[in-house]
């Protein structure tokens, strides 16, 4: 554990990752607001310094002064740190092909600017907004709402620096670009973000840190034992394909591109991560949220990831407890940010003091 660092206020909280990673940098998490109940009991299970439960409601209609209060603060105090997440839906690259959310009609898109609300009202010592990446793309269904965000950010009294970050330059054993905010009111230091600490290949790109190898998903898992989990099979259509392709192979392997004798597939017909498997020799491609029957990736031993594994690859404590169904697991891991990268987003908001 770092040295005490005080206070910290949790938006959009999910399982719990930048909170974990915030406990772990020497803040006390001592209130939170997570709309999910899956979510909000996993919290609840693994934060011993939340002052009172969980806020449950939607953050639209939760005041900031019931999110102080919550904390324990006084009218007039203000938290070290303020962390959060909102939701990515409308920017993510899947929302690309709905037109009402290509042109901005997503209600959800306005949890940016709940987050900026309660930035305002509370006046944190230092604030970390964690997103997907494309919401900075130079298009029109993403970077309006961007510089929106960093207009308030600038209008609310803040600085702050902004960087996309890939958790495997961080020794997560996962390739997951985010785009990470972190800022202070304007007069103090405006915190930097940390250089990567391990680099290797991503996307045909040597990126990071290059004489410091990324944690592979072999590493990762080496000694865990598991036991079978219902959801272990993959059947269906296309699940008898999967034996035959190699660690970090995907539905390609069946392409005439490929040499397959017998193609099955079209080239570059499918999302990348149909049929995909982990390689042990490479950290873990994104694991997603909420993936299709065929979308993976899937064990180099031709399975699902089972929830222990899919602890490790996000840097997830063996101990910590998620509460709700197989698919709510699920999705509250593929939602969340990894612990470790934000332990070191966090810690290099002081180093320089």
């Amino acid at each position: 554990m770092s040295e005490e660092r005080g206070v910290a206020v949790s938006l959009f909280s999910g399982a719990g990752g930048l909170d974990l990673g915030a406990e772990q940098a020497g803040y006390r998490v001592q209130a939170a607001v997570e709309y999910n109940h899956d979510a909000a009991d996993t919290m609840e299970k693994n934060f011993p310094d939340l002052r009172s439960p969980v806020i449950r409601e939607n953050i639209l209609q939760v005041p900031s002064e019931q999110i102080r209060e919550a904390a324990g603060l006084g009218p007039k105090e203000s938290p070290e740190l303020l962390i959060g997440g909102p939701p990515c839906t409308p920017f993510s690259k899947s929302s690309f092909w709905l037109d009402w959310k290509r042109d901005g009609l997503d209600p959800n898109a306005s949890l940016l600017q709940e987050y900026t609300r309660v930035l305002r009202d509370l006046k944190p010592r230092y604030f970390v907004l964690e997103n997907v990446y494309a919401l900075t793309y130079n298009n029109k269904q993403s970077r309006p709402h961007f510089e929106r965000l960093l207009r308030e950010i600038d209008d609310f009294g803040y600085d702050c620096n902004w960087e996309v970050l890939n958790a495997a330059n961080f020794n997560v054993p996962q390739a997951r670009p985010r785009l990470v905010i972190v800022g202070a009111p304007k007069g103090a230091r405006t915190p930097t973000l940390p250089s990567a600490s391990h680099g290797g290949r991503w996307e045909r790109q040597n990126v990071g840190k290059a004489d410091s190898p990324h944690q592979t998903a072999g590493e990762a898992l080496a000694g865990l034992v598991t036991t079978p989990e219902p959801a272990d099979e993959v059947a269906g259509q296309y699940g008898h394909l999967l034996p035959g392709i190699p660690p970090g192979g995907n539905y390609l392997h069946y392409t005439a591109e490929r040499g397959h004798p017998e193609p099955l597939f079209r080239w570059r017909s499918r999302y990348w991560s149909f049929l995909l498997k982990l390689d042990p020799d490479k950290p873990s491609p994104t694991i997603q949220a909420q993936p299709g029957p065929y979308v993976g990736p899937f064990h180099w031993e031709n399975r699902r990831l089972r929830v222990a594994e899919l602890k490790r690859l996000f840097t997830f404590p063996d101990e910590f407890e998620l509460v709700g169904s197989r698919n709510s697991i699920q999705a509250q891991l593929g939602n969340s940010v990894p612990p470790l990268l934000a332990r070191t987003v966090i810690e290099a908001l002081t180093d320089e003091e």
